[in-house]
């Protein structure tokens, strides 16, 4: 794709009111429309670049607000493209008059990402980071926020590359054999080839076994708290969210909807699901609130199985036993405790008094161990990234096939070649229109 010629603009920080609203200008007559809508002590287009300057955004010999505005000349700006800033103040007319006067003045809106969209077709970023700034955005924890930044700063970009240069160099040298066949090579050569393309499958084996840790810091692990009725789930929400999110009452079913919120347990984001009460019902409202529970069961990273300690085991306790992912948790250990549970080793809770929630804790952070979320590392691919790299790996696994067990370096040129496509499409040397929409398009407008 080309950069576009078209000059945009959008309002770049949030909608709403606030102390400063942010407009941008980006492209070939940014500074040009700068100098039709801005008023001060001399144009914008005799500015230095980089420095804020005082003055007012005007509509004839109206002035519409009081603003800072600076220029960023290409290529030294975050497009790669002559930008332009005006910080205004943060009203919703205000800052939404001062954008229509840009668009008077020559701009179109721009679309959800075009900005950064700009900046990787310019050069300034490959597409890795450029997806990281997403994520930095949307970062709910320090580990998924540092994750971002390593992102952003190149650091997968960097380990990509380097995978590329290697499956470079290794089909500069498959095809020069095929080249100059009639040159002895040493038999050696054969094997020494196959040992750089094992070390090159087992870096792409490292990157995509961060995959789950990358879902986990973006998406949160998928925790379900379920059991029958009155267990106690919603108080355990509230618990571990730290206020009253859910209603709570002695009334069975009074959660009737799963309710979904987001903590930060360690830097590890957690997305919480209370679930309606398992049970039997004739209240068709109560009855499709425990399919969706069923629904939600399915979809679980970690279950979190409540029962009242206080009370006997439930009839259909042995049929629901938990799987590897899962935590069964005695609640109400302020209250005597029911003979059934005498003996059993589960750890014991109080929504009450809160007793029993740091060890359950602890013992969340290790199931999430399971999941291969590694705190001390914060590189982490996404879904695009990992399909891309499957498919290099499949191409590489089936060159190594081929160099194995035959005298055809051609074919194993062909798989090769593949794997390189598919590696550079992770940073964006090979990327049609639709990957980009389809990256872009995640992005709020005006970034």
């Amino acid at each position: 794709m080309a950069p576009s010629q078209e000059t945009i603009a959008a309002i770049s920080t949030p909608a709403g009111e606030g102390a400063i609203a942010l407009v941008r200008i980006a492209g070939p007559e940014a500074i040009a429309i700068a100098d039709l809508v801005f008023r001060g002590k001399e144009k914008p287009s005799a500015f230095q670049s980089h420095l804020q300057h005082f003055g007012e955004i005007v509509e004839g010999d109206r002035t519409v607000d009081q603003v800072m505005l600076s220029v960023h000349r290409a290529p030294h700006s975050y497009t790669g493209e002559d930008l332009v800033e005006v910080s205004c103040h943060g009203g919703i007319v205000v800052s939404a008059q001062v954008l229509a006067l840009c668009f008077a003045a020559g701009a179109r809106a721009a679309r959800p990402g075009e900005f950064t969209e700009r900046a990787f077709l310019n050069g300034k970023m490959d597409l890795t980071q450029a997806e990281a700034v997403i994520d930095l955005i949307r970062a709910q924890t320090d580990l998924a926020l540092r994750s971002a930044t390593e992102q952003l700063e190149g650091r997968l970009g960097s380990a990509i590359r380097t995978i590329r240069d290697e499956l470079v160099d290794l089909l500069a040298h498959i095809e020069a054999s095929i080249d100059f066949a009639e040159e002895d090579i040493d038999p050696d050569e054969g094997a020494i080839l196959r040992a750089r393309l094992d070390r090159v499958r087992e870096k792409v084996d490292a990157l995509l076994a961060t995959a789950e840790q990358g879902r986990i810091l973006r998406e949160g692990v998928r925790v379900v708290i379920y059991g029958a009725t009155n267990a106690g789930k919603s108080s355990l929400l509230n618990r571990l969210l730290g206020y009253e999110r859910a209603l709570v009452s002695q009334i069975p079913g009074t959660t009737r909807d799963t309710i979904e919120e987001v903590i930060n347990l360690r830097g590890i984001p957690l997305r919480l699901l209370d679930t309606a009460g398992l049970r039997e019902s004739t209240d068709e409202l109560e009855r499709a609130g425990m399919a969706r529970t069923e629904k939600s069961l399915a979809g679980a990273d970690l279950l979190l199985h409540l029962v009242d300690g206080s009370a006997p085991q439930p009839p259909d306790f042995e049929q629901r036993a938990l799987s590897s992912m899962g935590i069964l948790l005695l609640n109400k250990s302020d209250l005597p405790e029911h003979a059934d549970w005498s003996g059993s080793e589960e750890l014991r809770i109080s929504c009450v008094t809160g007793a029993g929630l740091a060890d359950l804790e602890d013992k969340i952070l290790g199931q999430i161990g399971a999941l291969h979320v590694r705190p001390e590392s914060a590189l982490a691919i996404n879904a695009r990234h990992r399909s891309c790299l499957r498919r290099a790996l499949e191409n590489i696994e089936r060159a190594g096939a081929t160099l194995e067990q035959s005298d055809s370096p051609e074919l194993a040129a062909v798989d090769l070649h593949a794997a390189l496509r598919a590696v550079a499409e992770v940073i964006g040397l090979e990327s049609d229109d639709a990957i980009l929409d389809s990256v872009f398009a995640q992005f709020c407008i005006g970034k």
